[in-house]
């Protein structure tokens, strides 16, 4: 009875890493690649990289019923490569991405919010 319970938390911290990881990846591939230059951020390709990276290993890191469940140790590292691009670079190219992402209510005048990490 524990160790089914252990084994469905297990899978889903992992799935969790993999689905945050897999929704920074998707977001970066939408963004213009001018957004990353102009909010002062590394470049697109760049974000790709550790973006698809962190998919890659989260996927792989899932116990066996859905990926292989190898790997499991780097899946703090495809977190962190997720959490990042979420927490920091998501809301920096926002504003520069010629679409409606902010907030009702978040003044505009065409002015990028400032401050930050």
């Amino acid at each position: 009875m524990i160790r089914t319970l252990q084994t469905l938390v297990y899978f889903a911290l992992y799935f969790v890493v993999f689905v945050l990881a897999a929704w920074a990846l998707i977001d970066a591939v939408t963004r213009p690649p001018a957004a990353f230059v102009s909010a002062g951020k590394r470049t697109k390709n760049f974000w790709l990289a550790i973006t698809g990276a962190s998919t890659a290993v989260a996927f792989v890191a899932i116990p066996p019923p859905l990926g292989f469940g190898a790997m499991s140790f780097l899946a703090l590292a495809a977190a962190v490569g997720g959490i990042v691009y979420l927490v920091d670079v998501r809301p920096a190219v926002r504003p520069y991405s010629g679409r409606r992402g902010g907030r009702r209510g978040q003044g505009g005048g065409g002015q990028p919010p400032r401050g930050g990490w």
